[in-house]
């Protein structure tokens, strides 16, 4: 594979066990040009091993006075020269190659699960740690595997030397025969505990990193609150730990390659002197000893290279761990599918929660719990969770919802506007290593809960990309990625809706107003928007994020808490243009909103895990207390105050122009909270 080939047909399918099988298993797939890399290593390295003896050919030659030998020493010298500078090229072009075809590899990987898993690879692996995967982690994986072919290259080299010295001068050439080996594994002593130390400096980097994110992330609400200086203060200290921890790592670095000068030096002082007194003896010629000489000092430069592979594995272990730790992650189901890949119709049905969304109707979900709310998001998204079967819900065990759906770059991936929520179980499948670069987690046993039923299809035996296209979730917390909003709204799409519709539908006017400002050609279709739309607000990130979803018009959508950030009139219009666009479509709302749930078809409360009533907003609100508590904020003592009075208005509503009244009045009353 040349770097012009690029990407994989087929990356293949890793060995994520553990770390060190990983980084074998890229190896392995890597062979031929590790092989290649290996050959023209050889060729570098014993043309500079060679030198010496090119080197005591011609001092020997002078010695003697031969003019033809001192001629043909030179020939060799130029020619060695010539296969020296072949080699190191072309070993340089190879390994460089192996280090980038290595990288595209495990990127290409990363990319192939984190599409599988879609949104619940950030509630399964921290997201600060998917983004040291897929960056620094990626560069030191093909570290070392560019750096393996190179070390594999100068033990033979070194191996190959010490036959031929004991050949070419047995009496030197076993001292430096047994020298070597002495000073190639003289530092393995100390590599594990340069490890330790590299892992704690790595550890404490990734905390620092990740303290620095969630800073930048939130500093619009610490500058509200006051609290940059607190968490400044909080960096600072993480920053003094990895200058710490960093200090201590090259200490230690720093010793070994101390060692692997001082080792040498103590060889070479020894083949010098023990030279010496064979010159003497007459045991052996001056050409001789220089060449012993030369041949101990060039050994130092192939020596160099088990110092670099040391580093090169010990910073590369955990990276491979981590990466091995995202791609052993997989999904309840399979991304293939059991059915044919045609996207069903009708009904959304939840068996596990009993939740029912006719087709073509807006059904509005009130959940007391905002977690179980985003579980079952989730779980309409088409790909059962992982729940305790001890539990009453059944809605799994996961956190929230993870990083939005129907981001810029998953519009042009070809499987849906947005990611479909998958899995949000905490278990995993690589038990042994834990989130981040801290400990393991411990795994519960798990069991796989019945999938949404779409037309009486089990969505979970779909193909991914078709579940994907039929059901589309937009969780509470979208994430808009850089770009021109005509690229934000460029997403697979049914055709039916117009980005203009969606636009106005989801009240974008004073959105595209701020942007046609921000355009150079006052179009605001071309306007740029910032990374994660950090120039916009929450709620006109919300509205953009909405029309998207409403662009792609899928059989159904799913919305979770789709106005949580706007206010209460643009709320009402919304609701509206929502209700207009998507007639005849199937769309779930989770949301506690009056506005919402007052122009939602069907509203039903989902209590504990379960269906716990149906019916309309207002009916609800009279008569079923669980519901008016979520919904109107309703403490137990205010429910309690208002119980006479309320059974009363009940009752009055019998009487003609009375119940009317009071309905109106209690509206009011929702749409002011």
């Amino acid at each position: 594979m040349q770097i012009h080939d690029l990407p994989y047909p087929d990356p293949g399918l890793p060995d994520a066990r553990s770390g060190p099988r990983f980084l074998l298993w890229l190896g392995r797939n890597q062979l031929g040009g590790q092989l290649k890399s290996l050959c023209w290593g050889l060729l570098h390295f014993l043309s500079v091993a060679s030198l010496p003896y090119g080197v005591g050919f011609a001092v020997q030659a002078v010695v003697e006075g031969s003019g033809s030998r001192l001629a043909l020493a030179g020939g060799l010298i130029l020619l060695l020269g010539a296969a020296l500078a072949l080699g190191d090229t072309m070993l340089h072009r190879t390994a460089v190659t192996n280090w980038i075809t290595a990288a595209a590899r495990v990127q290409q990987l990363l990319a192939r699960r984190t599409a599988a898993l879609g949104a619940a690879l950030t509630r399964r692996v921290a997201a600060g740690e998917v983004v040291a995967v897929s960056t620094g982690d990626v560069e030191k994986i093909g570290w070392f595997v560019e750096a393996l072919s190179r070390f594999a290259a100068a033990a033979l080299t070194v191996v190959v030397v010490c036959v031929g010295l004991v050949i070419y001068q047995p009496a030197l050439g076993i001292v430096v025969a047994v020298g070597m080996p002495v000073l190639a594994l003289a530092v393995l002593p100390l590599l594990p505990r340069a490890t330790r130390r590299a892992d704690q400096q790595r550890e404490k980097a990734g905390r620092a990193t990740e303290l620095a994110s969630d800073t930048v992330a939130g500093l619009r609400v610490l500058r509200g609150i006051g609290g940059e200086e607190l968490f400044l203060d909080r960096y600072r200290r993480a920053s003094q730990e990895v200058r710490s921890a960093a200090v201590r790592s090259a200490r230690m670095w720093s010793l070994i390659s101390a060692v692997q000068v001082l080792l040498p030096g103590l060889l070479l002082i020894a083949v010098v002197w023990y030279g010496i007194e064979l010159a003497r003896q007459g045991r052996i010629t001056v050409g001789e000893l220089v060449t012993v000489y030369s041949a101990v000092m060039i050994l130092n430069y192939p020596l160099r290279h088990f110092e670099e592979i040391a580093m090169a594995y010990s910073f590369s272990r955990p990276s491979a761990q981590r990466a091995a730790r995202v791609l052993s992650l997989e999904r309840v189901t399979e991304p293939g599918g059991l059915r044919a890949a045609e996207a069903p119709a009708g009904d959304l049905y939840d068996p596990v929660t009993g939740l029912l969304a006719p087709a073509g109707r807006l059904t509005a979900v009130v959940c007391g719990d905002p977690d179980l709310a985003g579980r079952l998001a989730d779980r309409l998204g088409g790909h059962p969770t992982e729940g305790d079967t001890g539990t009453g819900s059944g809605a799994g065990t996961g956190g929230g919802s993870g990083a939005g759906t129907g981001s810029g770059s998953d519009s042009r991936s070809g499987t849906g506007a947005g990611s479909a929520s998958g899995s949000d179980s905490d278990s995993e499948s690589d038990s042994g290593s834990g989130s981040g670069s801290g400990p393991g987690k411990p795994t519960t046993p798990v069991t796989a809960l019945p999938s949404v039923l779409l037309g009486g299809v089990p969505l979970d035996e779909l193909p991914l990309d078709t579940a994907r296209t039929a059901v589309l979730v937009q969780d509470k917390d979208p994430v808009l990625l850089s770009g021109t909003l005509a690229e934000l709204l460029d997403v697979p799409s049914s055709g039916s809706v117009r980005p203009e519709e969606a636009l106005a539908a989801a009240q974008c006017a004073d959105v595209l107003d701020a942007l046609s400002q921000a355009s150079l050609d006052d179009d605001p279709m071309n306007a740029r928007i910032t990374e994660r739309g950090r120039s916009l607000s929450g709620g006109q990130r919300q509205r953009l994020a909405l029309a998207r979803s409403l662009v792609t018009d899928p059989e159904a959508l799913v919305l979770d808490e789709p106005t949580s950030a706007v206010d209460s009139h643009t709320e009402a219009r919304i609701a509206e243009g929502l209700r207009a666009l998507r007639s005849g479509r199937t769309t779930v709302v989770l949301t506690s909103s009056p506005l919402l749930l007052d122009r939602a078809d069907r509203v039903v409360l989902v209590h504990e895990g379960t269906v716990a009533a149906v019916g309309e907003h207002r009916e609800l609100v009279l008569t079923e207390p669980r519901y008016r508590a979520v919904v109107t904020r309703e403490t137990d003592e205010e429910a309690a105050s208002a119980a006479p009075s309320r059974n009363a208005g009940t009752s009055l509503r019998a009487e003609p122009g009375i119940g009317d009244a009071g309905i109106e009045e209690l509206t009011e009353i929702e749409e002011t909270a």
